[in-house]
């Protein structure tokens, strides 16, 4: 698969820029400081992008990776006031 492959929704990363394409998302994770390109979570979605280009797979699981990568360290919260819609349905 061509570098040049696009996600099929762009990525969009803390600075406000997106990342559009197998490439754009390389070019990111080697511009990233050795330090933090060399976190686990950046040197899987590396390797998610080269599986995708040589093996011709899914851009999703680069994309995935990616967003596992930017997400690293985020943990949601459960907010007990949200309200579940299936629960709101009446008999």
């Amino acid at each position: 698969m061509p570098w040049s492959s696009g996600f099929s929704e762009p990525t969009a990363l803390p600075n406000g820029k997106k990342l559009a394409c197998l490439r754009d998302a390389a070019k990111y994770i080697t511009a990233l400081p050795a330090k933090e390109a060399n976190a686990p979570e950046w040197q899987a979605a590396m390797e998610a992008l080269m599986l995708v280009v040589e093996l011709n797979g899914p851009t999703m699981f680069a994309r995935i990776g990616i967003m596992r990568a930017l997400n690293r360290g985020h943990v949601r919260e459960f907010n007990p006031k949200r309200k579940d819609p299936e629960a709101e349905e009446g008999p």
